[in-house]
């Protein structure tokens, strides 16, 4: 079987600035790692893999630094890595980045079985894994909480719906995504880490891609345009009170009207 799980490098830590002119994160020089979902994704792929053979495939999009998450996906057990890289990508949002995604799987070559984490930390949006599996005309189902049968053409999966639990089958080729307790995230081998150090990974850019239409990538290719980001201001002003029960409410209550909550 043959699995494409997408990963992303996010920043690992809120402290992170914000462009004042594109309302993109300023991730250079910020300190990253792979999305957590994305941990879960592959765990999924490798316990897949283990159990029905195969290769397990990861993609990522992004600038070069952004191998460092397709190398630690090697010492996890990927087999190969792809990423996607080009200025012209930047600022994309997430239709944009659905459709790059998806230029980039079919780049990669066939396959049975994508695998996306449920959504990421930088975005929560959730909405890459079942646009790329629209761009890309496959079925898709997401919320994927667990795996209850994985058939020669088919995947049987149970989803963690808002008000119910629902299983349901898809043909192959098919995308999901999951959630974070399907399985437990194995931990990087310092062993295959050593193993893959030198391993390939192929770097593809938009010259790479059957449509090069340059309007349908990065902000050029996003109807969605972010008006104003900002980081959310900290307010640690506080006031102590002192007095009967009868004092303090009535000091609470002022406040509250003050304040215009009540």
């Amino acid at each position: 079987m043959n699995i494409l799980v997408c990963i992303k490098q996010v920043p690992g830590t809120n402290k992170v600035e914000v462009d004042p002119v594109t309302g993109v994160l300023k991730r250079d020089g910020v300190d990253s790692k792979m999305n957590p979902y994305d941990l879960y994704a592959l765990e999924t792929a490798l316990k897949i893999k283990e159990e029905k053979g195969g290769t397990v495939k990861v993609i990522t999009m992004g600038p070069p630094q952004a191998t460092k998450v397709i190398k630690e996906a090697y010492a996890m057990g990927a087999d190969e890595g792809t990423l996607i890289s080009d200025r012209k990508f930047a600022g994309a949002d997430v239709l944009a980045t659905s459709y790059t995604l998806s230029q980039g799987v079919l780049k990669s070559g066939e396959v049975d079985l994508i695998i996306c984490g449920k959504q990421t930390t930088d975005g929560d949006t959730a909405q890459v894994g079942p646009e790329m599996a629209e761009y890309l005309n496959i079925p898709h189902v997401s919320n994927v909480r667990k795996l209850i049968e994985i058939k020669e053409k088919s995947i049987v999966a149970e989803m963690d719906m808002p008000n119910t639990i629902e299983v349901t089958e898809i043909m192959f080729p098919a995308l999901i995504t999951v959630e974070k307790d399907i399985f437990e995230p194995r931990l990087p081998s310092y062993r295959k880490k050593v193993a893959t150090e030198d391993r390939e990974i192929k770097v593809v850019a938009l010259k790479d891609f059957k449509d090069k239409d340059e309007n349908k990538y990065g902000l050029n290719g996003s109807p969605t345009q972010v008006e104003r980001i900002f980081p959310p201001t900290v307010n640690d002003k506080r006031e102590m009170w002192t007095g009967s029960e009868e004092e303090l409410t009535s000091k609470i209550s002022s406040k509250l009207k003050e304040l215009k909550f009540v």
